[in-house]
């Protein structure tokens, strides 16, 4: 289901083959999301603004989540108290802060957010004061070992029952997808926004708030590019396929080659390229040899 926040009618003036009229649009939201953190210490209690982050409204507790795990400040489930949107804000900005209360008893490794985080639709690496700390520590590090492959046959067929389930892109054309898929190509999930990581944020938020990591039994498809950060997002999931209908970067394939796992670009209903760990798909002389 569409969220009514998630786009907006605008009134616009069209030319088409020499023809000029008045319509609407359907434009995709963009708003900013900030993200606080509330936990307790032996200083008393702490509220801290860890990111400011430029996103499509809806699913802001999976998006709060997902950054949050992604960056290696929280580890599970078990360490959250209650999400919600902030009470103190103010209240014309309110649905745009959320806050993260944290369990008694537990600090975050908030050395991972030291850097005063500013990310924009197209970015999700500004703002990191050194390459050192974009390299976030993956608790599942067994994704090289991960057996789980998939038949090329399948696999070009994902980018269209993604497309059929992009109900804001369909209605905007200008969001990102990332969606998870099972081994028998049925989605277990899927979320959209105007930024890439976003979007990827929200889907592994989803997973961690229903206790489904690691996702060691998924594909993750990207309705774009494979950038280095959500390789990154990817390996912090323990998810073993990641397949982009865009282009990856080198550094992408850099690390998905360091992380085990097995990368693909330019996925269509006809044709990929595999970057990294080839052995994980099914090509035609092997499907036939089963």
């Amino acid at each position: 289901m569409i969220h009514s926040v998630s786009f907006q009618h605008l009134p616009i003036t069209k030319l088409h083959h020499g023809k000029i009229d008045q319509g609407m649009d359907s434009l995709a939201m963009e708003e900013p999301l900030e993200i606080r953190v509330q936990y307790h210490s032996e200083l008393g209690s702490t509220l801290k603004s860890i990111s400011v982050t430029m996103r499509t409204p809806g699913q802001d507790e999976d998006l709060a989540l997902g950054f949050l795990f992604t960056e290696g400040i929280i580890q599970s489930i078990q360490q959250i108290q209650a999400v919600h949107h902030s009470l103190f804000a103010c209240a014309e900005n309110k649905e745009n802060t959320i806050q993260v209360v944290l369990s008694d008893g537990f600090t975050p490794n908030l050395q991972q957010a030291e850097r005063n985080f500013y990310t924009t639709s197209s970015c999700g690496v500004c703002g990191k004061g050194s390459i050192e700390s974009i390299k976030t520590v993956s608790q599942f590090t067994e994704i090289a070992a991960n057996p789980f492959s998939l038949p090329s046959s399948l696999l070009m067929e994902l980018p269209k029952r993604l497309r059929e389930s992009q109900e804001l892109f369909e209605l905007t054309g200008g969001l990102h997808a990332s969606a998870l898929f099972d081994s028998q190509g049925n989605m277990m999930a899927m979320r959209e926004d105007v930024g890439r990581h976003n979007a990827l944020d929200k889907l592994i938020g989803y997973a961690f708030k229903n206790n489904l990591l690691p996702l060691s039994h998924s594909v993750l498809l990207l309705s774009g590019r494979a950038s280095f950060e959500l390789i990154q997002k990817a390996s912090m999931a323990g998810i073993p396929i990641v397949a982009a209908m865009g282009a990856p970067s080198s550094l992408a394939v850099s690390l998905a080659a360091e992380m085990g796992i097995t990368l693909i670009g330019f996925l269509n209903a006809h044709r990929f390229n595999i970057y990294t760990q080839e052995h994980r798909i099914l090509l035609p002389i092997h499907e036939n040899s089963h």
